[in-house]
């Protein structure tokens, strides 16, 4: 298995506690006509971008941050430049099916898409 489907099976398993919250997240961007096109950020430092919605403070078993952002920010902040927004909402996958996670990590910064199934298949299930 090469590195990078290693580290993204990795970074699956590491954000799976997060799912549900980046999932809600993502819809309320959604829902609210904020974006078309919601980006969480996985982080492990400080980080002035989006808004927190999930930290070490308040999930202190977890390593990760999580903040909800959108394309529209990244844009304006200039961490995806203008020129690349066609290609960026191309890329982008259904947001029905999966998350658009950029992670920000000791191996630097990657945009992936997790797939939100596990999450959503145990949501009829009662615990």
């Amino acid at each position: 298995m090469s590195s990078i489907n290693q580290r993204y099976n990795q970074l699956k398993v590491e954000l799976k506690p997060y799912m549900k919250a980046m999932s809600q997240a993502s819809d309320t961007i959604i829902d609210k006509e904020v974006s078309a096109y919601p980006i969480m950020i996985a982080h492990q430092q400080e980080l002035e971008l989006g808004i927190p919605i999930v930290t070490t403070k308040t999930f202190p078993q977890g390593k990760w941050n999580i903040h909800a952002s959108s394309l529209e920010e990244f844009v304006a902040k200039q961490i995806i430049n203008t020129e690349k927004v066609q290609n960026f909402r191309a890329t982008y996958k259904d947001v029905k099916s999966f998350i658009c996670i950029f992670s920000l990590s000791e191996l630097g910064a990657q945009f992936v898409f997790l797939p939100r199934e596990e999450q959503t298949q145990n949501e009829g299930s009662s615990k």
